[in-house]
């Protein structure tokens, strides 16, 4: 039997990648859905045949027939239906960021769970194939001499339009609209200072969004770092942070332009070899990434190219969901996992002010 899950959130990202790969995928069904317009909900009930729409997130949460939630909302709600969903016992599926601020995640972590329980956190970078060679691939961290990530991107608008259609309602009430800038508003000003700055308010919104997804990568190949040696923002929208390792400094860099490309990746350098591993934009589905590693002796230099691989990173992190539930596979992207990037956040965000 597939597990029946139900999908709260059904804005972008659910319409571009969860809606398509849940309904490719005979190993789930989509059974209820919950949003705040109820034209959207009218709109993936017909396209997808789901049987049953809940008026509200709360109904689906508790919605017996469920084994598991997706919760894809606006950030500002994750943690309050997150809550719901762990006490629910229903496993649970949460797009990043689990949460906007340390303080929110914290209490959730001392939750009780049933037996098996499953919360995933979907940082769907983690699951691309060649970022797993990287990570079997990887050299000694001693001999590691600098490591640098990146996010050079022009924003998801510009690749939609050509690709896809998203379905974008216009019965959603302009009060919600404006509590819900406000309360993000709130929850970031608690981490950066009621008189902090627009622009380091929106560095703050690209390291939560963007940003989590390398620092997150970068946490899972090398460990946590000591710290934050240094870190700027300009006009919001441009953020460089250097953490430190120890022997080496690993630079993060994010510019969010509107250049027509998408060049993410990370590369690992040691005295004689160079990692290299880029992502395309995740908005067009299956497009190839690779892993290039460069070698070099004496007398030789040669590069061993691992893909390209069109396997959507979000199908493979589907399947470690699925893998989760069913046959009991640790999860790596968990809430615990989740608040050492919120801890750096904070920590990139003091150099803001």
């Amino acid at each position: 039997m597939p597990l029946k899950v139900g999908l709260i959130g059904l804005g972008e990202v659910a319409q571009l990648m969860h809606l398509p790969l849940l309904a490719d995928d005979a190993r789930f069904a989509i059974a209820a859905i919950a949003d705040v317009s109820p034209s959207l909900m009218d709109h993936v009930a017909k396209r997808y045949g789901v049987p049953v729409r809940h008026g509200g997130a709360e109904a689906l949460i508790a919605d017996p027939n469920l084994d598991a939630v997706f919760i894809l909302t606006p950030d500002h709600l994750h943690a309050d239906l997150l809550e719901k969903a762990i006490r629910s016992g229903k496993h649970v599926f949460i797009e990043k960021p689990v949460c906007l601020t340390t303080a929110q995640l914290e209490p959730l972590l001392a939750l009780p769970r049933r037996e098996g329980q499953v919360v995933f956190v979907g940082y769907m970078r983690r699951f691309s194939r060649p970022f797993l060679e990287l990570k079997k691939r990887l050299p000694a961290l001693d001999i590691i001499r600098h490591v640098r990530v990146r996010d050079i991107i022009r924003e998801a608008p510009f690749f939609v339009a050509q690709t896809r259609n998203v379905f974008k309602p216009s019965d959603i009430p302009a009060e919600l609209i404006a509590d819900g800038r406000a309360r993000t508003l709130a929850m970031q000003r608690s981490v950066m200072g009621e008189d902090c700055p627009p622009d380091a308010l929106r560095a703050y919104q690209v390291l939560t969004g963007l940003s989590s997804h390398s620092i997150s990568a970068m946490r899972d190949l090398l460990g946590t770092p000591r710290g934050v040696r240094y870190a700027a923002q300009h006009k919001g929208e441009t953020v460089i942070a250097l953490f430190d390792y120890g022997h080496f400094t690993a630079l993060y860099e994010a510019v969010i332009d509107d250049v027509s490309r998408f060049d993410a990746g990370i590369e690992v350098l040691t005295q004689t070899q160079h990692f290299k591993m880029n992502y395309d934009t995740p908005y067009i589905r299956n497009l190839p990434t690779r892993l290039e590693i460069t070698t070099s002796t004496d007398t030789d230099t040669g590069t061993e190219v691992i893909g390209p691989v069109y396997e959507d990173p979000f199908r493979v992190e589907l399947s470690a969901f699925y893998g989760s539930i069913a046959e009991g596979q640790p999860v790596k992207t968990s809430l615990e996992d989740s608040l050492e990037d919120l801890r750096l956040f904070a920590e990139i965000g003091r150099f803001f002010r």
